[in-house]
């Protein structure tokens, strides 16, 4: 009977090892499927990286070819405004003619007294002479656009002038009209290019006090906008050139205060 208990025994002791290597096994095979399932999410991750890498090394790129367009760009446009003013400055600078620049908008201020004659908005011949010399100027550089501005001193018109005009802000857009009409329609410039603007008296130069401040306000203003402004329409095959239009003023242009209109004329 011994014998048999010693052999149940042994068997049993068997079984339970097998049941534990079994067990075992399962666990090592469990264990080595999340081994091998983390491994294949770690390189699934590592293939993304180096996508999501290979991605933004394309758009850095990009960036920077981008960057390298608008720095050559932003030269170009130096360049051509800085041209542009020195072809002003050796045309048209005089005592009645001055030349300003503030963040790429060039202002050419001519005085009435060379444009019109006092209360009026027909130009004169030596008006004319002087808007020729700008269009020769700004028709080479073609894709700027023009503002042209008109000012007044601050002596209010009593009496309707002999243009017809009652007040100080129907003089100054009269004048900035003319001029532009005349750009446009006599001196070849492209009326899309072209814009009039009437200040009245409200953005002077100079102290209204005094004749001579008083003469330096009464002014015609040629603003060349920044190069980022050039957005010229490209004509269609049905489109025409539009008439210069008269539009309500904005702000100062950078290089500029403006106003005032002249007295009436004396009767």
């Amino acid at each position: 009977m011994p014998r048999y208990t010693w052999l149940f025994a042994g068997i049993l002791a068997a079984l339970v090892a097998a049941a534990i290597g079994f067990l075992t096994l399962r666990e090592k095979t469990a264990e080595a499927s999340a081994a091998r399932a983390q491994t294949q999410a770690a390189v699934a991750a590592a293939g993304a990286l180096a996508r999501t890498n290979s991605l933004l090394a394309a758009e850095l790129d990009t960036l920077r070819s981008k960057a390298s367009e608008l720095e050559e760009q932003v030269k170009l446009a130096a360049s051509s405004r800085d041209v542009l003013e020195r072809q002003m400055r050796s045309e048209l600078e005089s005592r009645e003619v001055t030349i300003s620049e503030l963040q790429g908008r060039l202002t050419v201020d001519i005085l009435d007294r060379v444009l019109f004659d006092s209360g009026e908005a027909d130009l004169k011949p030596e008006g004319q002479a002087v808007l020729l010399k700008v269009a020769r100027i700004l028709g080479q550089h073609a894709t700027r656009q023009i503002q042209v501005v008109g000012h007044t001193d601050n002596v209010p018109v009593v009496n309707r002038t002999r243009g017809g005009f009652t007040d100080n802000w129907g003089l100054s857009a009269g004048r900035a009209t003319a001029a532009v009409r005349f750009l446009a329609e006599k001196a070849g410039v492209d009326a899309r290019r072209l814009s009039a603007v009437g200040c009245g008296e409200f953005r002077p130069v100079a102290d209204n006090a005094t004749p001579e401040g008083r003469a330096r306000n009464r002014r015609i203003a040629v603003v060349v906008l920044p190069a980022e402004y050039s957005d010229v329409p490209r004509p269609g095959p049905e489109s025409a050139t539009p008439a210069p239009q008269v539009v309500p003023p904005g702000p100062p242009p950078a290089t500029e205060a403006t106003g005032g209109t002249e007295p009436a004329p004396a009767p």
